[in-house]
């Protein structure tokens, strides 16, 4: 009996004993399964319910879109000397959020080693890095040089990162300053050929999406926009001619004391520019010391009334519409036109229509152009291109101004004659001169290498241009410097001129504007050129004898380096 209350007694501890195992066992798949069904639930939410906000967190820590940029082309002249060219330098910035506040600037050596190589007090760095932590991109320093970017490097800042970038760097410096214009820090042109040019020149950047790890390095690298490819351009401009222009017109602006001077000089068989200069100019490689009112190109922006280098075109449509003859003989006393008289520099009781040119006659030039039709006197202004646009391409180029009126009074038709009432520009006046050179044929000017003109268009007849050049033959007077054996002769047609200049409230003040306009050599012309010299403050005032002898010299110095034979005199 006691046996068989003990067997059962041990099997009932034993059952129980099975039971408490069975129920700890099923708690522990329970709690297990619940954990399994939670992270299900938990990778479901994230994958399918809330993907979208997480990679966008994600990627807003890890990716980036960059821009791929084109290395800017190059300009050259049109023997591939280089004008302008992109060297590369690094951009150094801060990203706030990668500092720990814990970090001691103020007394750390490399924080301080980084201050004095950027020229930057430390306190600024201090409060850039203090003053959002959010903000991940401050600049601290632009364009400076690789060399100071690896120190930069090797100082392991943390949050201090530096970047590649390019700077534009002028072989030519102030030579062709104005023509070949600037970039801003960002490498895109602000004036001149650089910003006229700047979409062929850069071409169009392209776009990358990029993913780093937290060290930095990139693990993902796709295309997005394919970039087009930016090209070299190559310009009409010859460097040496250029050179050549700019020394000798700063030289004849100093001489003067002139506020500025200005000069171009085309292939009058091709239209090509090879020559555009304004004195004084600025090294576009130290912006820091530019003067603002130095930067425009004064070739194409500013415009004058052209005074006497206007005559020729008044004697060759006189010549055609038979209102004068080659052997004519003028009256050129002095005379009144309602009450304002009309007279020359020097007195010349009569003079025929090769002196008229020469002396450079008000009167006679004034009664030959009462003698004709407004109409046609007017047109032969529009036929060469004065009051229009050269359209070469660079922007910020004045139109100039030309009355078109119907009916000129004698008096406007007087004033008309010997350049005043109309304005253009130093580009129009060289553009003139060059169709005068090419015996009436106009070709299209071009700023870019081309090998023959774009088109051709006679307007004027060859008989009366080449009658009226004849009479503006001079020989250039040798250099003092010149020995007898180097003196080298060549004949060449040009014309002076001087004009008041207006002032402020639109009168005549007593400042003047010395032009000289030709081409040579006369026989055959290949090179027209124009100086303007504006407000020449010393003894003298006049063309002939402030931008003639600049025109002489930069065209002497042309004819030798070009290799054009002196005329058999």
């Amino acid at each position: 009996m006691y046996r068989t209350k003990n067997t059962k007694s041990f099997k009932e501890k034993k059952i129980r004993k099975r039971n408490y195992i069975n129920w700890r066992f099923i708690a522990l798949c329970s709690i297990l399964f619940s954990f399994l069904i939670i992270l299900t639930l938990r990778i479901i939410f994230i994958q399918f319910i809330d993907s979208k906000k997480l990679s966008y967190e994600g990627d807003r820590r890890t990716l980036r879109i960059q821009s791929v940029l084109n290395t800017r082309g190059i300009i050259k002249d049109r023997l591939g000397y280089p004008l302008a060219v992109t060297v590369p330098v690094n951009a150094v910035f801060i990203d706030p959020s990668m500092i720990q506040n814990d970090i001691d600037i103020e007394n750390n050596v490399r924080w301080k080693a980084l201050s004095e190589v950027l020229s930057i007090p430390l306190k600024k760095i201090i409060f850039h890095v203090n003053f959002d932590k959010n903000i991940k991109f401050i600049y601290l320093a632009r364009r400076i040089a690789p060399e100071l970017g690896e120190y930069i490097k090797a100082l392991k800042l943390p949050g201090i990162y530096l970047t590649e970038e390019a700077k534009r760097y002028y072989p030519s410096g102030k030579i062709a300053a104005q023509l070949i214009g600037v970039n801003n820090i960002d490498d895109e042109g602000i004036e001149g050929v650089e910003k006229s040019f700047n979409d062929y020149l850069t071409g169009k950047p392209g776009k990358r999406k990029i993913r780093k790890d937290n060290e930095g390095h990139v693990i993902e690298n796709i295309s997005l926009i394919n970039k087009s490819k930016s090209k070299n351009l190559i310009l009409s401009i010859n460097k040496e001619l250029q050179t050549i222009t700019y020394q000798k017109l700063y030289e004849g602006v100093n001489k003067n004391k002139a506020d500025f001077g200005i000069a171009v000089l085309i292939d009058i068989k091709t239209g090509e520019i090879l020559s555009m200069a304004t004195s004084p100019a600025y090294n576009p490689n130290e912006r820091q010391y530019i003067v603002s009112k130095n930067f425009r190109n004064r070739a194409i922006t500013d415009v004058f009334e052209p005074g006497s280098t206007v005559k020729p075109i008044v004697i060759m449509e006189a010549l055609k519409e038979g209102i004068i003859k080659q052997n004519s003989i003028i009256n050129t006393k002095p005379f009144f036109i309602r009450k304002h008289q009309i007279k020359d520099v020097s007195y010349n009781e009569k003079l025929n229509i090769a002196g008229i040119l020469q002396k450079s006659s008000n009167v006679g030039v004034s009664k030959i152009a009462m003698s004709m039709a407004t109409k046609d006197l007017i047109n032969t202004y529009l036929k060469f291109g004065l009051g229009e646009r050269t359209n070469l391409g660079l922007i910020g180029e004045h139109q100039g101004f030309l009355p078109k009126k119907k009916v000129l009074s004698n008096l406007e038709k007087a004033t008309f004659s010997f350049g005043y009432g109309l304005m253009v520009t130093p580009l129009q006046l060289a553009r003139l001169y060059t169709t005068i050179g090419s015996y009436g044929i106009y070709r299209p000017l071009s700023i870019v290498k081309i090998n023959k003109p774009l088109y051709e268009k006679r307007i004027f007849p060859q008989k009366y241009v080449k009658t009226v050049i004849e009479m503006m033959q001079k020989i250039i007077p040798p250099d003092e410097s010149e020995t007898t054996a180097e003196m080298k002769k060549y004949r060449i047609a040009i014309k002076t001129g001087t004009a008041k200049k207006v002032g402020s409230h639109g009168c005549y003040i007593k400042k003047y504007i010395a032009y000289t306009a030709g081409f040579a050599p006369a026989n055959n012309p290949k090179f027209s050129l124009i100086i303007v010299i504006d407000n020449p403050k010393g003894n003298k005032y006049y063309g002939g004898a402030v931008s003639a002898p600049v025109f002489n010299k930069i065209m002497t110095l042309v004819l030798k380096t070009m290799k054009i034979q002196p005329d058999n005199l």
